[in-house]
């Protein structure tokens, strides 16, 4: 699959999860960065409540996510970063897209909690 380069390039993409307890879908708006074809997210809580925000929930219990991007919809598999290497480009990608002086988000880039999203066409 060959990601249209242009896309890294929007504001927002939207995350639709499976409600763990409802089974209805969940979409929420969020930052993101790409890399390949993965999309990385960032939990805006810290790791120790990971656990907390609805959407890091609904994707722990079911990863079969959708990410739309501009026009353009990916079927997916979400996972909690958990190897040293992807972790710190996640935050790296995430913080040189979005972290600007009227926004610092040393400490978001710190304690965050990242996800990956690896999209399917």
């Amino acid at each position: 699959m060959s990601l249209d380069l242009s896309l890294a390039q929007a504001e927002f993409a939207y995350l639709t999860t499976t409600g763990r307890v409802t089974g209805d879908p969940h979409e929420i708006e969020i930052w993101f960065a790409l890399q390949g074809n993965t999309a990385y997210l960032m939990n805006g809580d810290s790791k120790y409540d990971a656990g907390k925000a609805d959407w890091v929930r609904n994707l722990l219990k079911q990863p079969s996510v959708s990410l739309r991007i501009d026009d353009q919809t990916f079927e997916a598999s979400a996972r909690i970063v958990t190897e040293a290497n992807e972790d710190v480009l996640a935050r790296r990608l995430l913080l040189a897209k979005y972290a600007t002086t009227e926004k610092p988000l040393e400490t978001w880039g710190r304690v965050a909690v990242p996800v990956a999203i690896d999209l399917h066409r």
